[in-house]
């Protein structure tokens, strides 16, 4: 049985040749690239958090630039409609706020009641983006409807149009940054959180769309494309809750699969692979797996076996920080399961 927190028992060195040892050691790994020792896992998963967290922090003052133009048109011009979008992308712009917490708390080491560790916040930061899409739509929806039965003229078109550019230009930004970097590190929350400020982008394009239809003399143009934009923001609001269902649901890539099975046939000694899971833990990964191995082999030569399958499954599987490995004796004639006692645990 391998897991890689278990590998760095029993090693204490305080002799002066010990102490050149572990000083040799530190270096080897740091200049080494295939090193996975617990301290090299961590640093690309403490990495990709803080790029999740440069991530909402830019967007988040893209965002509030985007905002605050907006505002002094609507100052200036009055216009409803504006002043719907700008108070959209405002409060939109702070579901940065609890996907930064959830990004945070899986910084958070693992505790003896949170075994896991705290990654799974950012599925619960996903929901949250997620009911935000839904009441985006919906609160687009309601105002389009509301405009269709009551509809009103916009005054200083020019300067809303100008305006709703900007809210697009950002949003679009924002979603492209938000979900580049929400596939870098494996963020399901984050890509959710990028296509949620592309809906914001298409309710800008609602108000300079309308607006062109309202000096055109169309007043009924801005209530007609706003629910237009709510059955684009309802399809958005599809892919984002079924990536972050998936998620939630512990739901991987099934060619990750294939990959990790592959890696893993691939190592001296394995001889078949058996039951194998991977799961998500916020944007990292990790994998339960039993391997066959010969029967005849010494508990030393199983576990040499183990390491080095969890070695490959490391390379192989990306984002992967951590690996549990079972061996299991291949059968031979005859002989009983070596799971025979825990039948009656199965589930039905």
């Amino acid at each position: 049985m391998s897991d890689h927190h278990h590998h760095d028992h029993g090693h204490h060195h305080h002799t002066p040749s010990g102490l050149r040892h572990s000083l040799r050691h530190r270096l080897t790994h740091l200049l080494t690239p295939h090193s996975h020792e617990t301290a090299d896992k961590l640093d690309p998963a403490l990495e990709s958090s803080a790029r999740g967290m440069r991530a909402l922090w830019v967007s988040l003052a893209v965002l509030g630039v985007t905002a605050v133009a907006q505002a002094v048109v609507v100052a200036v011009s009055g216009s409803v409609a504006l002043l719907g979008d700008t108070v959209h992308n405002a409060a939109d712009a702070l579901t940065a706020v609890p996907l930064g917490i959830a990004f945070v708390l899986g910084q958070r080491a693992a505790t003896r009641r949170f075994t896991y560790g705290f990654g799974r916040a950012e599925d619960l930061a996903g929901i949250a983006i997620v009911l935000t899409i839904a009441a985006s739509a919906a609160f687009a929806g309601w105002t389009a409807v509301e405009r269709l039965l009551d509809p009103r003229p916009v005054q200083h078109v020019p300067a809303v149009a100008v305006a709703a550019l900007v809210g697009f230009a950002g949003n679009e930004w924002v979603a492209r940054y938000r979900i580049r970097v929400g596939r870098d590190i494996g963020s399901a929350a984050l890509v959710a959180d990028g296509l949620h400020a592309r809906t914001d982008g298409f309710t800008s394009l609602a108000v300079l769309v309308g607006a062109a239809g309202s000096a055109l003399g169309w007043q009924l143009a801005d209530p007609i494309v706003g629910l237009a934009i709510t059955a684009a923001i309802a399809l958005v609001l599809r892919d984002a809750a079924r990536e972050v269902f998936r998620r939630v649901m512990d739901a991987v890539d099934p060619e990750l699969v294939d990959r990790a099975e592959h890696a893993l046939l691939d190592v001296e000694g394995v001889c078949a692979v058996g039951e194998l899971r991977l799961r998500w833990i916020g944007h990292r990964l990790r994998a339960e797996v039993a391997v066959v191995v010969d029967g005849d082999m010494t508990v030393r030569q199983a576990h040499t076996v183990a390491v080095d399958a969890e070695h490959a499954l490391l390379h192989a599987v990306p984002r992967l920080t951590a690996a549990l490995v079972h061996a299991d004796p291949a059968p031979l004639p005859g002989e009983d399961d070596p799971h025979l006692t825990l039948a009656h645990h199965a589930v039905a």
